[in-house]
């Protein structure tokens, strides 16, 4: 489902976030859907926007209890194709794309070939780096899971933090307007 049921509830800034802007990413390797390990911590120069996201449903099975009352929860499909639908315009500003939730690799591997998604989904099953960053985090039906967030890593550090992001599926077009706003122009090149 692709569309965000009216009158979700709007997750609120609760400061979980403000610790991360300047911070290094530590060297936590995470699997990918892409069958390899990706050191966060070495991602190399340039710019990386990773989006994190609490689950994507699995077709056939009900969400848990109560998700759509939780602020934020709902829209994990709605922001991972608003991503893929802008992963060119992305690449186009010299930004490499992740995807990361606690879910296994498997169920991931399945959500990006439904979806179609063009970019790697990782998989921080074991918290490893939600525990490395203090993400902030909530938990449902026994499950500890990411609260929406979206970082731009710039030359292995977190340039800049969007938390809380809604509406989910508006936070790829936030993110090129940040990236657009603050990448050095090339001589020559018409502004």
């Amino acid at each position: 489902m692709n569309e965000l049921p009216y009158g979700l509830p709007r997750p609120t800034d609760d400061g979980a976030c403000d610790h991360l802007g300047g911070m290094a990413l530590p060297h936590v390797s995470l699997a990918s859907t892409s069958d390899r390990m990706i050191d966060v911590g070495a991602l190399g120069p340039g710019r990386t926007v990773i989006y994190c996201y609490p689950r994507t449903g699995v077709p056939g099975e009900a969400l848990p209890d109560g998700w759509d009352a939780i602020p934020g929860a709902r829209g994990c499909t709605p922001q991972s194709c608003a991503f893929r639908d802008h992963a060119a315009e992305l690449a186009d500003l010299g930004a490499n794309l992740f995807g990361i939730s606690t879910q296994a690799t498997d169920h991931q591997r399945q959500m990006v070939e439904r979806l179609h998604l063009t970019f790697e989904v990782l998989s921080d099953a074991e918290l490893s780096l939600t525990t490395a960053l203090r993400l902030p985090t909530f938990e449902v039906d026994g499950m500890r899971l990411i609260k929406r967030l979206t970082f731009i890593v710039k030359d292995n550090a977190i340039e800049h933090v969007f938390y809380p992001v809604f509406p989910p599926d508006e936070n790829a077009g936030q993110v090129i307007r940040r990236l657009r706003d603050n990448t050095p122009k090339v001589a020559g090149e018409e502004t």
